[in-house]
C-alpha cells in the first residue's frame, strides 16, 4: 500500500465524518477495552497473594498471556485476510468468555496459566481482525480525502483508552467483592459484545479481498524495515508491560497496597482520552511517523529514569508515589506519539492484501519481545540489587530501540 502525505494545511481544516464501519469498530476497541482492563490491573496481584505464585513466575505468567495475545496476532490477522472480520471476531469473543470465566475459578498455577493462554488467544484472533480493517479503513478515509490516518488511528486510541479508564474503576469496586466477581463481569461484557457484533459487523466489506493463508510469511520475514519497526514497537510494548508488573510493586512499596494503582491506571486513560488527538494533530503537522515515535521512545525511557533517581530515597506515601505518577505520565505521552505512528505505517510497508498479517506480526514480534523481557523483569525486581539499577536498565531499553527505527523513504 501506498503512503499519502497531507499538508498541514489540509489538516487543519477538518475532516470528514467516519463511516458506520469506522464508527462500529472504534465502539469495538471501547467495549474490548472496559471488559480487559476490569481484570488486568488486579491480575499481579491476584497471582502473588492469593495463588501465592513467586516473582519471577508472576512475571512469566504474565508475558505469558501477552505472548499468547500479541505472539499469535500474526494467526488472527492471516485468518482475518482469508476468512473476512466477523468470524474471527466472533470466533475471539467467544473465546474470550470462557477464558475469564475459567480464570475466575483457577485457584493452581496449571489452570492459571491455562486461562491465561485462552485470553490471550482470544484477543489474538479479535484484536488483529479489527486493528487491520481499521488500518485498511483509515488508508481508505484518507485516500478520499476525509483527513490524515493518523487522527482515525487516534481516534480508535482513545476509545481503547476511554475503556481502560472505566475498566479499572469497575474492577477496583467489583474486587471488594472477589477476584472471581471481577472476572465474571469482564466475560459479561463480552457476552454483551458477542451478540452485537452478531447483529450488527457486516459479512461482508466491500473491497476487502480474501487471500490465501499461505505464501505471505516468506516476503514478511524478507522485509527488513518491517521487521525493524517490529522491534522498536516491541521495546515500547515491553515498556508498556510494566505498568501490570514494575509499577504494581513500586506502588506496593510506596504505599503498602495496591489501592492507588487504579488511580494511576486512571490518569493514564484520562490523559490518552483528552490528549491524544491534539497530540496526533501536533504530531502530524510538524514531523514524520520516524520522528514521531523516536520523540515517543524517548519520553518513555525518561519515565523509568525518574523513578530510577528518586528510588533510592526510599519516600513512602504521598511523596514516594510522585515517581510513579510521573512514570505514568511519561509513558503514556510516549505510548500518544508511539501507537498511532506505528499502526499508520504497517500500511505501507504491508503487501496488498495482507493488512492483516502484517498487522498480526507487528504485534506477534512485540509479544516475543515482552515473553522473554518481562520473565527477566520480574527476576530482575527480585534480584536484590540496589533500586535504581532495575529502572536504568528499563530505561535503556526504549531508549537504545530509537536506533532500530527503519528509515523513511
Amino acid at each position: 500500500m501506498t503512503a499519502t502525505r497531507l499538508s498541514p494545511r489540509r489538516v487543519a481544516k477538518g475532516a470528514a465524518p467516519l463511516s458506520p464501519l469506522l464508527r462500529l469498530l472504534i465502539l469495538t476497541q471501547l467495549a474490548f477495552n472496559v471488559a480487559f482492563f476490569a481484570v488486568l490491573p488486579f491480575l499481579a496481584g491476584h497471582l502473588g497473594d492469593a495463588i501465592g505464585m513467586a516473582g519471577w513466575l508472576v512475571g512469566f505468567v504474565l508475558g505469558l498471556r501477552t505472548f499468547s495475545q500479541q505472539g499469535l496476532f500474526v494467526i488472527g490477522g492471516a485468518l482475518a485476510d482469508r476468512y473476512g472480520v466477523r468470524p474471527v471476531v466472533l470466533a475471539g469473543c467467544v473465546l474470550r468468555i470462557a477464558g475469564f470465566g475459567w480464570l475466575g475459578h483457577a485457584e493452581q498455577t496449571w489452570t492459571v496459566v491455562g486461562a491465561v493462554l485462552l485470553i490471550g488467544f482470544a484477543a489474538a484472533l479479535f484484536s488483529p481482525a479489527v486493528e487491520s480493517e481499521v488500518a485498511r479503513q483509515a488508508v481508505v478515509h484518507e485516500e478520499s480525502g476525509g483527513g490524515p490516518r493518523t487522527r482515525v488511528l487516534a481516534l480508535f486510541t482513545v476509545a481503547g483508552q476511554a475503556g481502560a479508564f472505566v475498566g479499572p474503576l469497575l474492577g477496583a469496586l467489583l474486587l471488594a467483592v472477589d477476584f472471581r466477581a471481577v472476572c465474571l463481569a469482564g466475560a459479561g461484557v463480552f457476552v454483551l459484545v458477542l451478540a452485537g457484533h452478531a447483529r450488527l459487523l457486516p459479512r461482508h466489506i466491500p473491497g476487502r479481498t480474501r487471500v490465501r493463508v499461505r505464501g505471505g510469511v516468506g516476503p514478511l520475514l524478507r522485509n527488513r524495515r518491517f521487521l525493524a519497526l517490529c522491534c522498536a514497537y516491541g521495546t515500547y510494548l515491553l515498556a508498556y508491560n510494566q505498568l501490570y508488573l514494575a509499577l504494581p510493586a513500586e506502588v506496593e512499596r510506596a504505599a503498602a497496597s495496591q489501592a492507588p494503582l487504579a488511580w494511576l491506571f486512571a490518569l493514564s486513560s484520562l490523559l490518552v482520552v483528552t490528549a491524544q488527538l491534539p497530540v496526533t494533530r501536533w504530531a502530524v503537522q510538524r514531523i514524520d511517523l520516524r520522528r514521531s515515535m523516536a520523540a515517543g521512545l524517548v519520553l518513555i525511557a525518561a519515565g523509568f529514569a525518574v523513578v530510577a533517581v528518586a528510588r533510592p530515597a526510599g519516600r513512602t506515601g504521598t511523596a514516594g508515589l510522585l515517581p510513579a505518577a510521573c512514570f505514568v505520565l511519561l509513558l503514556t505521552l510516549g505510548q500518544m506519539l508511539v501507537v498511532p505512528a506505528a499502526r499508520a505505517w504497517v500500511p505501507d510497508l504491508a503487501e496488498e492484501g495482507r493488512l492483516g498479517l502484517y498487522t498480526g506480526a507487528l504485534s506477534s514480534v512485540s509479544g516475543l519481545i515482552v515473553l522473554l523481557g518481562s520473565a527477566a523483569t520480574g527476576g530482575l525486581l527480585d534480584a536484590g540489587l540496589p533500586p535504581a539499577v532495575p529502572w536504568l536498565l528499563l530505561a535503556a531499553v526504549p531508549a537504545a530501540a530509537v536506533a532500530l527505527l527503519p528509515r523513511r523513504t
